[in-house]
């Protein structure tokens, strides 16, 4: 994190770029939130998942950023006066597994303005990431994960949900969540308040 940090912009705040669950459930104390568009990335569930929302048996997806595209999101402008304390939180849960890379980027917000922005992307060098993120592929298994936090079908739902409660269409969500609600629904939906990845 500290060395994450050393290659922030001087004298510019730390804006948060989130694109999953971060969206509703962001579980940090920050003093801005915007509307964002960060070019060169685009969602993918491209992490193979063995617990939270899948098991070793029923191994599910994560989501990630995948180089390609872009994404609409939201930053989030984070207090300096407890930024520490909040990164701690993010990083704690965002690498608790290693499986994501943080970078610093830049995003577009909805003010028009451009900022410098931290996310966090896939680790494609990670023996759990999955280069098959076809619809196909990733719907069948999607539609069967579960684990401790629920299933995977219905993180994905409630992605595309939230999505659309910030007024963002995104394509491959959207087609994801047709393919999967085609599965036979071998998991019940719920949801879930806990921390989780992406």
């Amino acid at each position: 994190m500290h060395a994450t940090l050393a290659h922030r912009e001087q004298a510019q705040p730390v804006w948060l770029f989130a694109y999953g669950s971060l969206i509703w459930n962001p579980l940090l104390k920050y003093e801005e939130l915007q509307p964002a568009v960060l070019q060169g990335w685009h969602r993918s569930f491209c992490i193979r998942l063995l617990d939270g929302r899948g098991s070793k048996h029923v191994p599910g997806r994560m989501l990630a950023l995948k180089a390609g595209g872009q994404t609409t999101g939201v930053a989030f402008r984070l207090r300096e006066d407890m930024l520490l304390d909040e990164l701690r939180i993010v990083w704690v849960r965002e690498m608790v597994h290693g499986l994501y890379c943080p970078i610093w980027t830049t995003v577009r917000l909805g003010s028009g303005q451009t900022v410098q922005t931290l996310a966090f992307v896939a680790d494609t060098e990670h023996v759990m990431y999955e280069d098959d993120t076809s619809i196909a592929t990733s719907s069948k298994v999607i539609a069967k994960a579960c684990g401790h936090l629920g299933s995977n079908r219905d993180y994905l739902m409630r992605l595309e949900a939230c999505l659309a409660t910030h007024h963002i269409h995104d394509t491959y969500i959207a087609e994801l969540a047709a393919a999967v609600r085609a599965q036979p629904d071998g998991v019940p939906a719920q949801s879930s308040t806990r921390s989780e990845q992406a």
